[in-house]
């Protein structure tokens, strides 16, 4: 399972092409700026985060940072 609290986009790579919002539109939306963002109180059963991340063409999406591992580093 993907929740919208698993993955963030970089705006300054995302052209707006939809791919994201096409593929997991559970996941994203389109910012009031035409470029894509995470619905982070969204979740999807049957979502692999490594299908999330390789949908965007531009790679802007990747996972987020754990807590914990934030606090390892």
């Amino acid at each position: 399972m993907v929740k919208g609290t698993d993955v963030v986009v970089d705006k300054s790579k995302c052209i707006g092409c939809g791919a994201c919002i096409a593929s997991f539109e559970e996941l994203f939306k389109f910012d009031d700026q035409g470029k894509s963002e995470v619905k982070t109180s969204a979740e999807c059963e049957d979502c692999d985060i490594a299908d999330v991340i390789a949908v965007c063409p531009q790679g802007a999406i990747s996972k987020t940072e754990s807590k914990e591992t934030k606090k390892a580093a």
